[in-house]
């Protein structure tokens, strides 16, 4: 998949077993799911709960993912850590494997970092990689990480990795700043992805990437269905109806939300289960969210079988 107008990407959630450990075959076959739907696989991104594994997990899951004959090509996965060894151990991985590219989280647990550290961290990250194949997205989260990207530092790390630094994810919620990245850097080829589809018509229009949305786990058909006809006469229409679902899963704890829906929709109730310190959705909340998909006539048709496949 090349980073072309019109992307969308999926943060894939992550099937836990009883004992907490990934599932990769059921893995495996959700994101078989979300890619014949159109959508790319943005793999060990926040929605993925990518922070509440180990690298190991994670390097276990990108090679079932391989070996499952996903192509690479359509893989954008998650490689920021808040150690560079960490970031670059994975990072090294994924460029092995031949993705598309990598989404790189800031380090984040140190706050009121400067833009000097920022710089020297993801420096130190792609001249430790060393793979000339490397294509980073910056991830731009300051609501979850508290360590925002400034324009200042995107534009020096472009500056001194123009080859490398391809494109930013911009979650922090305001249009306006997603606006001012596409109108400063959009012009030649960086991608720039918003963090939902409340703004993946708004992106376009303005000369943007696509999205890169949480929502694309349950919504993926009607969100790379906008992304490929965002000119239509019937855009507007449909970004309503993108939002209007969009509303109802916000109105819960969002990844317990989208697995109580996946686990509905494919009868298999082992989706339910998150890490903690995360929890799942109880009863109540379950069964109102499952009342309003079924007013909305709303389906996450063909899961079941390719989550049993």
């Amino acid at each position: 998949m090349s980073q072309a107008h019109g992307d969308v990407w999926s943060p894939v959630i992550t099937p836990f077993g009883a004992d907490l450990a990934p599932e990769p075959r059921r893995f495996v076959s959700h994101c078989r799911w979300l890619a014949s739907h159109g959508v790319g696989l943005a793999v060990f991104g926040t929605n993925s709960e990518a922070n509440s594994m180990t690298v190991a997990e994670k390097q276990g899951l990108l090679g079932a993912l391989v070996e499952g004959d996903v192509d690479p090509a359509r893989l954008m996965p998650g490689t920021g850590h808040c150690a560079i060894g960490d970031s670059v151990a994975l990072t090294r991985e994924a460029v092995a494997a031949g993705c598309a590219g990598v989404l790189m989280l800031p380090p984040f647990y140190y706050k009121g970092v400067s833009d000097e550290g920022l710089f020297r961290y993801y420096s130190e990250v792609i001249e430790r990689v060393g793979d000339s194949r490397l294509r980073v997205y910056l991830y731009h989260i300051p609501p979850v990480a508290q360590v925002p990207l400034s324009l200042a530092l995107v534009e020096r790390l472009r500056s001194a990795f123009p080859d490398t630094i391809a494109g930013i994810k911009d979650s922090g919620g305001d249009w306006a700043h997603t606006q001012a990245l596409i109108e400063r850097f959009g012009g030649d080829g960086f991608a720039v992805y918003a963090g939902s589809e409340r703004f993946l018509l708004d992106t376009l229009r303005a000369g943007g990437a696509g999205c890169i949305s949480a929502t694309a786990n349950v919504n993926p058909a009607a969100i790379a269905g906008l992304a490929a006809n965002w000119q239509a006469d019937d855009a507007d229409e449909r970004q309503q109806g993108l939002n209007t679902l969009r509303d109802l899963f916000e109105r819960y704890p969002l990844i317990p939300a989208m697995k109580a829906a996946t686990a509905h929709f494919s009868a298999a109730a082992d989706w339910r289960r998150v890490r903690p310190p995360l929890v799942e959705l109880d009863e109540k909340r379950a069964g109102s969210l499952f009342a309003a998909l079924e007013a909305m006539g709303f389906r996450m048709a063909g899961l079941g079988e390719a989550d049993h496949g």
